[in-house]
């Protein structure tokens, strides 16, 4: 077993570093240069490192990334947003539990404009938590829907996670995105029973209030305003997607042109928003290209020590089964989201189990689909979820990390269950990406 060596070293090594603090970038491009001088010839495999972070990051499939941060900056720092909250809420009626509905169909819509669950899941918790506390909703009722509607950005297009991992994995990121978008909604759905059922079975969990009575028209106009040009963004970015009309990157173009246009139609464009907008998708931009870089000489370390393709054989060999080994791998991920961000995870899982799915056959865009799933519930996985920090942070003082993630463990289970559904019934992920 000469495999073993080198994927205990650089995996055992990968999470002491990160475990210690270290950031994901600087733990990588240390593994890096220890499994160099080891496997690939010392001081002139650090050259070749060197030499390969152009052509890491030179890649056409990334160039959506920034656009789509711009756009999902913009939209929220402009408070456009809260038109769609506003009207989203003017058009329930009074049922049970309305805000918990209202946050879920506005996460649904956030996810199509801004790619970014943190942002939504920051946005809607700011909003909605001090009201619907104090409209007496238990924390499952006011928590459990923010976190499972902002984790909605991870699958429905334009995904800034998916752009990542179709570019990492050499994914056709155009149909990966649109693989997103029904099991999307059919999330969307599950998270409705759910908090449906929740309200059946203990009705005090979100009590009724009185809710003043709107007229038609008062409702369409604020369809009109707030959300159908929400729905031309939409279009701009997924529709033309889909129609062959444009490419990931000039959809991603065509929205930040249609979020300016609102802007100027809204009258709140602003320098100063314009610039904080840039500034966000600057960071993030730097940040993910130079974990890119750094995890692309980790794949070729890792595939030229013989770690990659001695633990295919060493799994295969058992001869697991295509679908007993998408449950390991998703159960590997669960355990992994307790300790690690989404990032992480993909880099050190992506060049074990994209490997063995080819060996299986499987379809690449069925295959990260479920991976983004995966991920997905990794963003609430306590005890270091990323989700329930920002949601504990705009909570009363005082809230737990275990009531937050009490209240987000039937919406985990909703997206376990989507994940099994998609695996019986591939054509939920697939037909979109078919038509394209």
């Amino acid at each position: 077993m000469d495999w073993l060596f080198p994927f205990a070293l650089m995996v055992g090594l990968i999470l002491f570093f990160m475990g210690v603090g270290l950031p994901v970038a600087f733990a990588f491009f240390l593994v890096n240069i220890i499994g160099l001088f080891l496997f690939f010839g010392g001081s002139a495999g650090v050259t070749q490192m060197i030499s390969n972070f152009s052509d890491a990051i030179a890649s056409y499939s990334l160039a959506p990334l920034p656009l789509f941060l711009i756009m999902g900056s913009l939209f929220f720092r402009s408070g456009l947003g809260d038109g769609v909250m506003h009207a989203l809420d003017l058009c329930i009626g009074n049922l049970r539990a309305r805000l918990s509905y209202v946050v879920l169909a506005a996460g649904a819509v956030f996810s199509a404009l801004s790619g970014s669950s943190l942002a939504n899941t920051g946005m809607m918790g700011s909003l909605m938590v001090p009201e619907m506390l104090k409209r007496g909703y238990k924390p499952k009722m006011a928590y459990g829907p923010i976190l499972g509607a902002g984790s909605l950005a991870v699958i429905i297009p334009p995904s800034s996670l998916g752009v990542l991992l179709g570019s990492l994995a050499n994914i056709n990121v155009g149909a990966l995105l649109i693989a997103g978008m029904i099991p999307g909604l059919v999330l969307t759905v599950l998270f409705a029973l759910l908090i449906f059922v929740q309200t059946r079975i203990d009705p005090d969990c979100a009590p009724l209030y009185p809710v003043e009575d709107i007229s038609f028209l008062a409702k369409v106009k604020a369809i009109s305003v707030n959300i159908v040009p929400m729905g031309v963004i939409i279009f701009l970015v997924v529709g033309t997607i889909l129609l062959g009309i444009a490419t990931p990157t000039e959809s991603a173009a065509l929205g930040c042109v249609g979020v300016f246009a609102l802007l100027v139609a809204y009258g709140r464009f602003s320098i100063k928003s314009v610039w904080a907008a840039l500034d966000d998708a600057m960071k993030v931009t730097g940040m993910t290209f130079l974990i890119i870089s750094a995890s692309t000489t980790f794949s070729q370390v890792f595939a030229f020590s013989g770690a990659s393709n001695g633990f295919i054989s060493y799994v295969t060999g058992f001869d697991p089964g295509p679908y007993t080994f998408i449950l390991i791998m998703v159960l590997v991920i669960l355990v992994l989201g307790m300790f690690m961000d989404q990032v992480s995870m993909m880099l050190i899982t992506l060049p074990i189990f994209l490997p063995i799915a080819n060996h299986f056959g499987f379809d690449l865009v069925w295959f990260a689909l479920i991976l983004l799933l995966a991920y997905e519930v990794g963003f609430t996985t306590p005890p270091f979820g990323l989700l329930l920090f920002v949601m504990i942070g705009v909570a009363p003082p005082g809230t737990s990390l275990k009531t937050v993630a009490m209240a987000v463990a039937p919406y985990m289970i909703c997206t376990l269950l989507l994940i099994l559904l998609i695996v019986i019934f591939p054509s939920l992920a697939l037909f979109l990406p078919n038509m394209l």
